[in-house]
């Protein structure tokens, strides 16, 4: 049985690391249910050093860009968007697809990150989530 929806959901770059004091869930093992990661300081520090390049923080006018953005987007990929909202460190999207939600998950953010590069360069290799 397919789902209503699905809610695909991605942080920016550097800014929702393993083991910190926001919940987490292992990448290798996120599937509902799964519990999360317990913070750990050590670990969180090991996760921060570990970063290339500074965190991505979305300014005002990029987070409504990226709302503007994404209806475009969802209509390139024939998905049917029901809701986006952007945050200054992370985005969600609620659509309805035939597709594979990695798929589309991958999908939009590329031709998001592509399209926010077009219009800021945020960094200077490029790098939004």
């Amino acid at each position: 049985m397919r789902p209503l929806a699905y809610h695909i959901t991605w942080g920016t770059y550097g800014t929702r690391l393993r083991y910190g004091p926001r919940p987490t869930v292992s990448r290798d093992q996120n599937q509902p249910g799964t519990p999360v990661l317990n913070y750990d300081e050590h670990l969180w520090e090991r996760e921060k050093s570990n970063l290339k390049y500074p965190p991505v923080i979305l300014t005002r006018e990029q987070m409504c860009f990226v709302e503007a953005t994404v209806p475009a987007l969802c209509e390139r990929g024939y998905w049917t968007l029901h809701a986006c909202a952007a945050g200054p460190d992370h985005v969600h999207n609620v659509l309805t697809s035939e597709h594979d939600p990695e798929t589309i998950r991958r999908l939009l953010k590329r031709w998001l990150g592509q399209a926010l590069s077009d219009r800021w360069p945020l960094l200077p290799q490029g790098r939004t989530w």
